[in-house]
């Protein structure tokens, strides 16, 4: 750690993956430990400089929406409080500054190949494929729609997974395809109540949360669980309610403004 900014973690377990923002190590054959770094990334580049507290936030707020939404959705958390995973794992015991407030316990499971991206707004790539074509996901939309429009219901719109490179849009036949339609449509279903119950919540505090993307993973048990983050800046577009305005890109709480500054 560097002047307050976590750039990468280094602890006494087996490295899994490193990925844009974590590293995932192993705890034991059931448990990994999800370390949020303060990288960003934008257009799949990683930046060299970090940003502090930034796998503070993902991390709390990715808590506080698992807790929130387990109603939903199962999740794999077990939990983001440090003190309770050094008593688990003591090894990490030396480690305790470092895991604070980023570091969550959870339970191993099976990645989806696919994000499940849900937009309720049509923005950034959805905005791209919609002025080309006339589609979103692959599936035709009305003419006329501007920039930001509201999209009643809101959209399930899936893509790759790349943990490296570029996520790309697919069709929903293209997961029913990958997955079977059973697993296609409870990812589907999921994805929207999970979406819609966090748009409710956030609208009541003047936030809209255009658009998401949730991952999720099956355990040994065969349960579907979302796992990863949830509802993070990272995984979210978060606009202010009071100052949306169609017609144009939005203010926004999240990375859009790294995005337009490298654009």
């Amino acid at each position: 750690m560097t002047g307050g900014v976590l750039v990468q973690s280094t602890l006494p377990l087996p490295l899994l993956r490193r990925g844009k923002v974590r590293e995932v190590y192993e705890v034991d054959e059931s448990t990994l430990l999800l370390v949020a770094s303060d990288r960003v990334s934008a257009f799949d580049v990683v930046m060299r400089e970090g940003v502090p507290f930034k796998g503070a936030v993902l991390t709390q707020l990715s808590a506080f929406w698992f807790e929130r939404l387990k109603s939903v959705m199962p999740h794999h958390l077990l939990t983001a409080d440090a003190e309770e995973i050094v008593a688990r794992v003591p090894a990490l015991g030396p480690h305790r500054d470092e895991l604070h407030g980023r570091a969550m316990l959870s339970r191993r499971a099976t990645t989806v190949p696919f994000e499940c991206v849900v937009r309720g707004y049509i923005s950034g790539s959805a905005w791209a494929e919609y002025q080309k074509s006339g589609t979103l996901a692959g599936e035709p939309m009305p003419q006329g729609l501007v920039e930001s429009a509201q999209l009643d219901p809101p959209i399930f719109s899936p893509a790759t997974k790349a943990e490296q490179g570029h996520d790309e849009n697919v069709t929903f036949d293209h997961v029913v395809n990958g997955l079977g339609r059973l697993t296609a449509e409870r990812l589907r279903g999921a994805s929207l109540a999970l979406y819609e119950a966090g748009r409710d919540y956030a609208a009541q505090r003047g936030i809209i949360i255009a658009d998401t993307k949730f991952e999720f993973g099956t355990t040994p048990q065969g349960e579907l669980i979302v796992i990863d983050e949830i509802l993070t800046p990272d995984s979210s577009r978060f606009w202010p309610a009071d100052r949306y305005e169609p017609g144009h890109g939005q203010p926004s709480f999240d990375k859009q403004p790294l995005r337009d500054y490298l654009a």
